[in-house]
């Protein structure tokens, strides 16, 4: 059964360690893109709202997945104002994800126990959104502040939980960084998402890759 609220769905991502994002205004170029991923193993896909009625394709994708992708959540980012929050909230959104940290988007959310991940660079914003309630931070540029940085944090915050964006790849070494430095998950956008040498999306190669950065994951946890 899929989770109903921002701790359960917390623990999905956590449980799982990567989150695919992309952006596409076709709908059936996106469905087909969030199958790939399911069918990889990513039982979590974040839709980055940054087109012109990019809420009609997030519809869709919502009905798409809980009619045919049993336990699949479908969270939204690229929101930066509560008003977008609520409106992909009403949409079916599992979890909310921000650039930056909005007070206004954390309360919208939190009223409806829906996670919401705001994309935090220092300690003291990270400390400001986990006082109102913020279970994963998103750590946005995640090449640019890097596994040190996020080592550095867990040292005097052990219970923060962080996922990297932009700049995270699927190499193994590069994922060992990361998941050693103490990450809960990663998130991954062109590195996952791509395309054959026409410019067409290869959902097979989609497919693959997510299934090997799963494994790569498990088996870096393990040997940790």
């Amino acid at each position: 059964m899929k989770p109903t609220n921002r701790i359960e769905v917390a623990q999905q991502l956590t449980t799982t360690g990567l989150v695919p994002l992309f952006y596409h205004n076709d709908i059936q170029t996106a469905k087909n893109i969030v199958r790939a991923c399911y069918e990889g193993g990513a039982i979590a896909v974040e839709f980055t709202a940054r087109g012109a009625f990019a809420y009609e394709v997030f519809e869709a994708l919502v009905k798409y997945a809980n009619h045919e992708l049993p336990g699949m959540l479908l969270g939204i980012g690229s929101i930066t104002d509560a008003a977008a929050a609520s409106l992909y909230m009403q949409l079916g959104a599992d979890f909310v994800v921000t650039p930056v940290f909005r007070e206004d988007i954390a309360k919208v959310c939190n009223r409806r126990k829906v996670l919401w991940m705001p994309g935090c660079g220092s300690l003291t914003e990270i400390a400001a959104a986990e006082e109102l309630g913020c279970e994963i931070i998103k750590l946005f540029p995640g090449a640019i502040y890097g596994a040190e940085f996020v080592k550095a944090i867990k040292g005097p915050q052990p219970w923060t939980k962080i996922m990297p964006t932009g700049g995270v790849s699927t190499e193994k070494e590069d994922l060992k960084k990361w998941f050693n430095a103490g990450v809960c998950c990663v998130g991954m956008g062109s590195n996952l998402i791509k395309k054959d040498n026409d410019g067409n999306f290869d959902y097979l190669e989609i497919e693959t890759l997510i299934s090997a950065t799963i494994e790569n994951i498990k088996l870096i946890r393990a040997n940790h």
